[in-house]
């Protein structure tokens, strides 16, 4: 597959900086119940010849039913096949995912912790989220990106990107249904304002599923949605996508117009998406990130967890190693770039 993120440079290479990032005051408490294994608390082996000898932990940093989640738990029932025990996948809501990022980082180096992340974390020092960003982790498997569109309820009076912006411009006002600063929707928000001067009230939620729901009840105006995770109320008719944030059109959906139709300037941005992985924290041992990243690999390769990929239209990595550290720093540098000039970051 094409690598969406390396186009952005493209817009202007202006920076290099890191894909969700910020300085970090003190550690965010955790807001689920505790992992049901703690490397604290249990004797364990770093060495790839033994590893695992108990459960692991997979920390989703978002709430359950999201894209992020619903792309993790089918990965981690075919990886812990290969690993001989259990993943216990969780969800750890809250600060954008940095409360899971924290969390995981604050565990033990020996690949019994799992962040299961979408790009988030790549701008959290830039956003002044949290000091700790993908650098300071070892990517185990990078799964795939994916293609978004600006989404409104069925009876929604707007009818496209150019009648909500219209509307913004025109002194209404436009609620944009969020998962915080540094979310998906905030940073197509940022990207928005930045071509077409329209301004949104944020309204945050605690997961793109929520958001998604928040806007087919009419709580809000819209969001921005990835196609995995829209895609059943797209079909069913509850939710209307109004254009695509791509260069191409979507095969399930190749009705819906993209965002360049309506708004050319925003070729500069594109092609750009969301992103997911497995990481543990830096310093874990190299036997031990070669035996979880081989067995997540195979659970990518598996022909069940393909087609659902491609059931939720996800463009394939399957990257590890060096491909894997390339691609994050492409994708931050680039999207740190996109938004700055957005104005979004300084």
């Amino acid at each position: 597959m094409k690598n969406k993120a390396i186009s952005l440079i493209a817009a202007c290479a202006l920076l290099s900086g890191t894909l969700v990032g910020c300085g970090k005051s003190g550690t965010p408490a955790a807001t689920t119940t505790a992992p049901a294994a703690s490397s604290a608390t249990a004797s364990v082996s770093n060495s790839g010849n033994t590893f695992p000898t108990q459960d692991i932990n997979g920390i989703v940093q978002w709430g359950e039913g999201g894209g992020t989640d619903s792309l993790m738990r089918p990965l981690a029932a075919l990886a812990q096949e290969k690993l001989g025990q259990s993943i216990v996948v969780q969800n750890m809501t809250g600060g954008t995912g940095s409360i899971a990022t924290q969390y995981v980082y604050d565990q033990d180096a020996d690949g019994y912790n799992l962040l299961m992340g979408a790009e988030n974390p790549s701008l959290y020092q830039a956003l002044g989220i949290l000091d700790l960003t993908y650098d300071n982790f070892t990517c185990v498997l990078l799964i795939g990106d994916e293609t978004t569109g600006v989404a409104v309820g069925k009876d929604s009076p707007y009818h496209s990107l150019k009648d909500i912006c219209d509307a913004a411009n025109g002194g209404k006002e436009i609620t944009l249904a969020t998962t915080g600063t540094g979310g998906l929707p905030w940073e197509v928000g940022a990207l928005i304002t930045s071509i077409t001067g329209a301004t949104f009230t944020q309204v945050q939620y605690d997961s793109d599923a929520s958001a998604r729901v928040a806007v087919l009840g009419g709580e809000c105006d819209f969001t921005i949605c990835k196609v995995q995770s829209c895609l059943e109320e797209y079909k069913s008719g509850d939710l209307k996508l109004l254009d695509m944030l791509a260069t191409e059109s979507v095969k399930q959906m190749p009705e819906v117009p993209l965002v360049t139709d309506e708004y050319p300037e925003f070729s500069k941005y594109l092609p750009w998406g969301p992103f997911y992985g497995v990481f543990v924290k830096e310093g874990t041992d190299q036997a031990v990130v070669d035996k979880l990243s081989q067995a997540f690999t195979a659970a990518f390769n598996d022909p069940t967890y393909q087609d659902v990929l491609a059931n939720y239209n996800i463009n394939l990595m399957g990257y590890t190693g060096d491909l894997a550290k390339e691609y994050l720093s492409n994708w931050q540098a680039n999207t740190i770039t996109a938004l700055t000039e957005a104005k979004a970051i300084s």
